[in-house]
């Protein structure tokens, strides 16, 4: 592929930062929400329908965790575009973290455990991180509250 983009399952995807240029490749997977978790807001591109564009801005560090209540949003914006047919992309600057956690939380949101969703992530795309120690805390906080 032409753009970093992984396989997570049929319906959920994590790349680094997509440009105008991936938009074909994008729509070719059958994504229509892109979930972005990076500060700054992507190209408009990247928001034309039929793609639809969720920022929710972060930063990625231990001292400024993702607020649980993007994740959720993140969530709960995926699961009609999921049960829809169609597939979600997660990214950030280099899909390594804060993408990562988000698509974990997707997969707790269609069912996955926290452990299951990380080590699919993990397995499924090379550079992910779930593992670290406040992006796992992250994951795992949003499993206990959305189960709640």
């Amino acid at each position: 592929m032409g753009h970093d983009i992984s396989r997570i399952t049929d319906y959920l995807y994590i790349s680094a930062w997509p440009e105008s240029q991936h938009v074909d490749e994008i729509l070719s997977l059958n994504i229509r929400l892109i979930l972005s978790m990076h500060w700054q807001r992507p190209a408009v591109s990247l928001r034309q329908p039929p793609l639809e564009l969720l920022w929710l801005p972060t930063f990625d560090t231990p001292l400024t965790p993702i607020p649980l209540s993007k994740l959720r949003r993140g969530v709960e914006a995926s699961l009609p575009v999921i049960q829809a047919g169609k597939a979600v992309l997660s990214h950030c600057r280099y899909g390594v973290h804060r993408s990562v956690a988000m698509a974990c939380c997707v997969l707790i949101g269609t069912g996955f455990s926290a452990d299951e969703a990380m080590r699919l992530v993990s397995n499924s795309r090379e550079v992910a991180d779930p593992y670290t120690s406040y992006i796992q805390a992250r994951i795992r906080k949003f499993e206990h509250l959305w189960q709640a």
